[in-house]
């Protein structure tokens, strides 16, 4: 099934970790509708901006498939709400400012991304369907030095 252009559910689903541990990743009908949005109003539109592919490496996550990585079984991957991506050979700083400046979305954040590094990390956004107004948060994920997971504001362009 076609979400968008060049998005398909089974590439919005797949996940390594539901086959190797045989965990259902089985979204249902709301699901699948939030991912034909998140598709169509976020993800279709920077892969036709860049015009190169959008690799997604997390889009739907079951609450069990949620558990098992470790995530929240709140997270918008659980709705069908969010992706992780990124586009190889583009900096990932670039991607998130032109979302930031292009697109509407309710969460983005630059996931372990070092600007020393512009192609380190992922990508995180999400969109909110059921919003009237998404907020654009925007964050940037990195590791304290006791190797927790912080998140902070990005203020203006990564």
């Amino acid at each position: 099934m076609q979400l968008s252009k060049n998005f398909s559910l089974i590439e919005m689903t797949k996940s390594q970790m539901a086959e190797r541990k045989g965990i259902p990743n089985e979204p249902s009908p709301d699901h699948i509708e939030n991912l034909r949005v998140l598709s169509e109003r976020v993800l279709q539109p920077v892969r036709d901006h860049f015009n190169h592919v959008v690799s997604v490496s997390s889009g739907y996550r079951s609450e069990a498939l949620c558990v098992a990585l470790g995530s929240s079984s709140d997270s918008q991957h659980a709705s069908g709400m969010a992706a992780d991506f990124e586009i190889y050979g583009t900096p990932n700083g670039e991607i998130f400012n032109w979302i930031k400046g292009n697109l509407m979305y309710d969460q983005m954040i630059l996931e372990f991304w070092n600007p020393d590094e512009p192609n380190s990390g992922w990508i995180h956004v999400s969109y909110n369907p059921e919003s009237s107004e998404n907020i654009k948060e925007n964050l940037r994920a990195y590791k304290d030095e006791d190797n927790y997971t912080r998140y902070k504001p990005i203020i203006g362009d990564a």
